[in-house]
């Protein structure tokens, strides 16, 4: 099924690049490593989508991310774009990235996807998408998944920043937690997610019934100029994953794990932390069956999940498992898997149901 749909460049800021669900009618952003992922998409994203006027569009699609125009002066031709769109009285999409995504945009959009939201408060029409990277499969083991075989006791991995176990890093999980039973605050304060992992690493270090294998760094490397430094970061990261069973993901600043995602790409099994997070496609798939589901407030058990889940599986289960996940991630998480199935959340968002909107849905069912 194809839909149709409009943009206009003209409403793009200066040195800000359009998003990738565009890529195929205006071309990639300047050649990188990491923007080969979208490659997939690009060849096939005209029979997902057509571009058209926008008397007969389908959606209109604002071409900028929030994120680089949320708190600046450059938010009036993003704006623009959407009241000519409810003029014609057309669903708009919108995309909003980064670790402040959960907050309210500056105008209405129909469909809003962005990397961190808070279950207990999104809109139904807020969904998650996800933080892509380089498909590491691709990269680093010619795109042949590297199966593990059962052993007795599993081998959980994490290779990256870890805070310091100090007496600030209690005090803000002490202040988290009260915050949450007394106060009830949907959205914490504080950078909490960095102390969770390094509780979660020090419960999980001394367990019996995991084997860690855990490569703790003292700072990030997100942004690493040294272009080699950083490269030989990441093959270590990769080989973290491939030396382990599973793989811990948690919330970093914003509420989503990059993490999460590189570990379905590798076909590892995630143990993800639950932080009040939604993941992409949580409206049809069951993440529960492709993950080690640890609830924020099972983090003291997390060893026992972990173990418990692991015995579940027997060695075939075990392996494909590991397929599955990878077959996840390129079928929903991918570009081309994401945009592919884009179409589905539009029955989703639109309960409250206009003329116009009834008849996309019509298109899609």
């Amino acid at each position: 099924m194809k839909l149709k749909i409009f943009s206009e460049r003209n409403c793009i800021p200066q040195e800000t690049t359009y998003e990738p669900i565009l890529f195929p009618f205006w071309g990639k952003p300047p050649e990188s490593s990491w923007s080969r992922i979208f490659d997939p998409y690009v060849e096939m994203g005209r029979s997902l989508f057509e571009m058209s006027s926008l008397e007969e569009a389908d959606l209109a699609v604002i071409p900028v991310n929030w994120e680089p125009v949320f708190s600046s002066e450059n938010l009036s031709s993003p704006i623009r774009l959407v009241k000519k769109a409810k003029q014609a009285k057309k669903p708009v999409i919108s995309f909003f990235s980064g670790d402040c995504s959960h907050l309210e945009l500056p105008v209405e959009s129909d469909l809003v996807f962005r990397h961190s939201l808070y279950r207990s408060v999104k809109r139904v029409n807020d969904f998650a998408f996800p933080a892509w990277s380089q498909d590491l499969l691709e990269k680093y083991f010619n795109n042949q998944l590297p199966i593990r075989r059962k052993q007795a006791k599993p081998v959980v991995g994490f290779c990256g920043f870890s805070v310091s176990k100090t007496l600030k890093t209690y005090l803000k999980f002490f202040l988290h937690w009260s915050e949450k039973l007394f106060v009830q605050r949907k959205i914490p304060r504080y950078h909490i997610g960095h102390v969770l992992r390094t509780l979660a690493l020090s419960i999980l270090s001394k367990s019996p019934l995991i084997e860690a294998n855990f490569v703790k760094r003292n700072r990030l490397f997100f942004h690493e100029p040294n272009l080699a430094l950083q490269e030989k970061i990441q093959q270590e990261f990769v080989q973290n994953m491939r030396d382990s069973d599973y793989v811990f993901c948690c919330r970093g600043s914003g509420n989503y794990s990059f993490r999460f995602y590189e570990a379905l790409c590798c076909g590892r099994i995630p143990v993800f932390l639950d932080t009040d997070c939604v993941l992409p496609y949580d409206f049809e798939i069951d993440w529960k069956q492709y993950c080690v589901w640890v609830d924020e407030s099972e983090l003291p058990f997390i060893a026992e999940k972990i173990a418990e889940f692991h015995d579940n599986l027997s060695p075939q289960e075990f392996i494909d498992l590991q397929h599955q996940c990878r077959r996840i991630w390129e079928e929903r998480i991918s570009p081309k898997g994401f945009f592919a199935n884009l179409y589905r959340h539009i029955p989703v968002a639109f309960s409250a149901r206009s003329q116009e909107e009834r008849r996309l849905l019509s298109k899609i069912s």
